[in-house]
């Protein structure tokens, strides 16, 4: 060996995003003129930098070199101790290569984020955010997270309650927000929160949340409400006001049937009334009808009902009661929808195509009903003329019905926008329930299921865009 080497210091720290210098000192103890090149090796290579790159050395005279190690400030460069060596080549004896090891210590440091994936969550009764944490320090991260609230309108379930996340690596926390009262009635309500991510020894991480409380019941049931229970004490009232109009009428017949039914004196014509007279019950009743027919109380002719029983439209709760008694082995689902100009299409069931494809004929509002599922709710996306952003939006809350029940959204107006897309689920977010849906101008669009237990607990048929919409869909459970 004809080469002398010394590293100054032989071992050194260093911050990340820093930078520090190593001495290379190095002497020619041959009898020729030698040229040495320098080369790092060792996970310090990457970051290191050698000047001058090669040193020319007479015998007996020595030269420097300076190593500069500036490892970045990111997770890549973890805390602790890095070994390295400096390959010294020389030029007329390359076979005797020399490699001075040292030793670089790079210092830990700290960095992390936290966010919510969604920051806004809805739900009538549990809302499923994920908090994510992101460790973008260069050492083991140990945390633990818990949430508060103004007025401790909300409670809390967190797992894990505490993680542990690698350098450049991120840990999901699943959360169930439950607000501590329901609102039966009125408008929803904001309920922020703040989720706190804890470390020993500094102060905690803040990430702000909204949960959106929506009521039980919607406005507009409640309106409904009140004008039913109107229409009903209306009826009554009219009801009680005709009744004894009706029953004095209907005295009075009997008490004539009563005088028409006493036998007649024997004549030559006597033959021709005894018929009559026989069943004289039955003209008083027949004209008792007649009257209540003419004074708007009565129920209509058997003909008249006859019709309305013929007529009667098939809805998707008619469709999916009766598959269930043919088929009660599973749950179903069965749905029906109303397009521009053609009304309400058949109820089809299971997976079945419910529209038009490829007609341009824009969807108003779907019928869905299901069995086996404890009941489903939905919710229109329909044309927005005031967007700015070129998307629709919900103009109603959700719609709810249990199973065998019909449940409708969107609207059959003559003015009623045309429906982008809608909502659905089942069983609260519980089941699982698939759809597809057909968009104008475009294709099916590839089938997609809602994922109970996650946090999406419910899948959207249809497009957002403002100048398309929804020709036809289909849906499974």
């Amino acid at each position: 060996m004809s080469l002398w080497t010394s590293l100054e210091p032989a071992s050194a720290t260093v911050d990340p995003g820093d930078s520090t210098t190593v001495r290379l000192r190095l002497r020619n103890t041959g009898d020729v003129v030698d040229e040495y090149r320098f080369e790092t090796v060792g996970s310090l290579a990457p970051w290191t930098v050698v000047e001058p790159q090669s040193l020319r050395l007479y015998p007996g005279t020595t030269g420097t070199a300076e190593l500069t190690f500036s490892p970045p400030r990111t997770p890549d460069a973890t805390a602790g101790p890095h070994p390295y060596g400096v390959r010294i080549t020389p030029t007329e004896h390359p076979e005797a290569t020399s490699v001075p090891e040292g030793n670089l210590t790079v210092t830990p440091f700290t960095e992390v984020r936290a966010e919510l994936v969604p920051p806004t969550v809805k739900g009538r009764f549990r809302g499923r955010p994920r908090l994510a944490v992101d460790n973008l320090g260069n050492t083991k991260l140990t945390a633990s997270a818990s949430g508060s609230d103004n007025g401790d309108q909300l409670s809390y379930d967190i797992h894990p309650s505490n993680v542990q996340v690698e350098p450049g690596r991120a840990a999901f926390v699943k959360m169930t927000l439950k607000p501590r009262q329901i609102i039966w009635f009125g408008s929803q309500e904001d309920r922020p929160y703040t989720l706190a991510v804890r470390r020993s020894g500094v102060a905690p991480l803040e990430v702000a949340g909204t949960y959106v409380q929506r009521s039980f019941l919607p406005r507009w049931l409640g309106a409904f409400l009140s004008a039913l229970v109107a229409l009903a004490i209306a009826f009554v009232m009219l009801w009680i006001a005709y009744k004894p109009e009706v029953r004095t009428d209907a005295t009075e017949k009997v008490q004539e049937a009563g005088i028409a039914t006493l036998p007649p004196a024997p004549s030559p014509t006597s033959e021709a009334s005894k018929a009559p007279s026989a069943d004289g019950a039955a003209p008083p009743a027949a004209t008792e009808t007649q009257q209540a027919n003419e004074a708007g109380a009565g129920a209509g002719s058997d003909g008249s009902e006859k019709k309305e029983t013929d007529t009667q439209e098939r809805t998707a709760a008619t469709a999916v009661q009766q598959l269930a008694a043919k088929d009660p082995s599973g749950p179903h689902i069965c749905y029906r929808v109303y397009a521009t100009g053609q009304g309400w299409s058949d109820a089809v069931c299971d997976g079945e195509t419910a529209g038009t494809v490829g007609g341009g004929t824009p969807l108003k509002a779907v019928n869905i009903a299901v069995s086996g599922t404890n009941g489903t709710s939905s919710g229109a996306y329909v044309h927005d003329p005031a967007s700015t952003n070129g998307e629709g939006h919900f103009p109603d809350p959700w719609a709810n019905a249990a199973d065998g029940v019909d449940n409708y959204v969107g609207s059959t107006k003559k003015d009623a926008p045309n429906m982008l897309g809608f909502t659905i689920n089942v069983d609260g977010g519980k089941g699982a329930v698939c759809q597809s849906a057909y968009v104008h101008n475009d294709a099916w669009l590839a089938l997609a299921c809602d994922e109970p237990g996650t946090g999406y607990d419910f899948t959207y048929a249809g497009t957002h865009d403002n100048d398309s919409w929804t020709e036809a869909v289909r849906l499974t459970v």
